[in-house]
């Protein structure tokens, strides 16, 4: 297949966020298209093509890999929490003429025609496949350390987590859960494919292909069970807490007691 007709694409997690406000003001080329959310650019005169969203992934469309790396080292001014976890997806546009519909496979799409709309919809599922990827390694960090104290509990029928501790991993959890929900709308179609029908098909294979609904339901249902944990947890931690204030009580008054004895 002829290099034109072929368009290689890679989505990167890089941080937990980008400023996508202060990012466009300062990159210095006008953007094809962009939201409070999302920037998306054509570069070279539509020979590359590069999608930055707020959820720290940018999705690269026919970049070098000199080009790649000297704009990500651009785009680390603009990042909140940086990734370092290599989370990444290629994935690539095939271009055929001679088909009237779009073939989806598992690493490649093979395509009639392609224009920006088209790459926006492919590097949009890319990216959120990769956003999903970081989500998912977050929540089984929280389930895989709630089973250790639910293991705690089971063998020795206590936990031994202090309370600052304890408050300190709810934190954790919370604002993964929240970080996920301030990104449910990843999920939504975007507005282009609302009056296309061949690309909102496009978009509803890639969506299938890359498991998006799924995986989604999945991260819920999982933080679901550790905020279920949690509570457990807290409801050990205030046990603790009570009778640690009765031991305390029962203590102040033996002592009142004591001192009323010894002065009469």
């Amino acid at each position: 297949m002829k290099e034109a007709d072929l368009i290689k694409i890679e989505a990167i997690q890089i941080a937990e966020a980008f400023n996508i406000k202060k990012l466009r003001a300062e990159f210095g080329i006008e953007a094809y298209s962009s939201s409070p959310s999302e920037i998306f650019y054509t570069l070279g005169n539509k020979k590359r093509y590069l999608y930055i969203f707020d959820y720290g992934v940018v999705v690269f469309a026919n970049y070098t890999e000199a080009k790649k790396k000297e704009l990500i080292n651009f785009l680390q001014n603009y990042t909140t929490t940086a990734v370092h976890l290599d989370l990444f997806e290629e994935y690539r546009i095939e271009i055929d003429k001679t088909i009237s519909k779009v073939v989806i496979k598992n690493d490649y799409v093979l395509v009639p025609y392609v224009d920006p709309s088209v790459l926006r919809i492919v590097m949009l599922n890319i990216g959120q496949s990769v956003a999903l990827d970081y989500y998912e390694i977050l929540t089984n960090e929280l389930i895989s350390s709630s089973k250790e104290y639910i293991l705690e509990l089971e063998l020795h029928g206590k936990l031994s987590i202090s309370k600052i501790n304890l408050l300190k991993y709810i934190g954790k959890v919370l604002n993964v859960k929240n970080s996920i929900v301030d990104n449910l709308y990843i999920l939504d179609d975007p507005n282009l494919v609302w009056d296309n029908e061949e690309l909102n098909l496009l978009n509803r294979h890639l969506k299938t292909n890359f498991d998006i609904n799924p995986r989604f339901k999945d991260l819920d249902y999982r933080l679901g069970i550790v905020e279920d944990n949690l509570r457990l947890f807290t409801d050990v931690l205030n046990v603790r807490e009570s009778s640690r204030l009765e031991w305390i009580v029962i203590i102040l008054i033996f002592l009142e007691i004591m001192i009323a004895l010894l002065f009469h």
